[in-house]
């Protein structure tokens, strides 16, 4: 008996495991199929970082304490990973009206293996934004070592998945593509100033301190700054919470975005 119950269960995994492998696949050939997703992920960091940015720079960079230009350039790779990843995965709603995440519903996998398979999916277009960002970053004079670069590469699913799981969120609550949209705007343009992408928040309080403690991006943009900053000077000028408090913040903010998005999802599916 439980020799069956162990085949069961590593055949559900293997299942679950090939459904989001079979997402990710789509998701990175409709990327190629549609290039001009790929092209916005290397502007929108120009846009971001080279304009936003660069003019922070120029105008508020002295006094802080540590070095804006590195400060920003973590910021942004963080911001474009959360912002490209949002943006992917709220193409759920061109699923939805081309009856894709109804038929992938109804086959014998779970929600969670669909909504993470495109999760993972819509990384690739951030990754490919982070090229973007670096390439901005080197024209300004701003670099990181390669071994950070790899550390933050690392990290890069756990923000993606933090990301993906708030979008979910209003995924599941919005079935219109131009309100989803703007939806993913409202959530990820207050993010980029409130979490510390681009502006120092240690001294936040009051109501913007309590936003800032809400939103998942303030924990990743953390965690990653602790990563590249560990062992310098700069270490306790720009890091705000200890690593592992960061690590939990986001395990725990994107399970319950997990959770109640990828419900709000299915209940939307279920309702059509």
């Amino acid at each position: 008996m439980s020799e069956q119950v162990l085949t069961r269960k590593k055949s559900r995994i293997y299942r679950e495991a090939s459904t989001v492998l079979a997402i990710f696949a789509r998701e990175v050939t409709v990327a190629f199929k549609a290039p001009g997703t790929l092209i916005m992920s290397l502007v929108m960091p120009i846009i971001m970082m080279g304009m936003i940015g660069g003019n922070l720079m120029q105008n508020m960079a002295g006094g802080l304490g540590f070095q804006f230009g590195t400060f920003m350039l973590v910021g942004m790779l963080v911001n474009m990973l959360f912002m490209t990843t949002t943006m992917g995965v709220a193409s759920l709603v061109d699923d939805h009206d081309s009856n894709f995440s109804e038929e992938m519903l109804i086959a014998p996998v779970s929600r969670y293996g669909i909504v993470i398979g495109k999760i993972f999916g819509s990384m690739f277009g951030a990754v490919i934004s982070m090229v973007g960002t670096l390439i901005v970053g080197l024209i300004m004079g701003i670099t990181l070592p390669f071994t950070q670069l790899l550390l933050i590469l690392a990290l890069s699913p756990l923000i993606c998945l933090s990301a993906g799981a708030l979008a979910m969120i209003l995924i599941g609550l919005i079935q219109n593509r131009k309100t989803a949209n703007l939806a993913v705007m409202l959530i990820t343009m207050p993010q980029m100033f409130l979490s510390g992408a681009i502006i120092p928040i240690n001294h936040s309080s009051g109501v913007l301190l309590v936003l800032s403690r809400m939103m998942p991006m303030t924990y990743c943009l953390d965690l990653v700054r602790a990563v590249v900053y560990r062992g310098t000077p700069e270490y306790s000028s720009v890091v705000m919470f200890n690593p592992v408090v960061n690590f939990a913040a986001i395990v725990g903010l994107t399970v319950l975005c997990l959770v109640i998005g990828t419900f709000f999802f299915a209940r939307s599916e279920k309702n059509r």
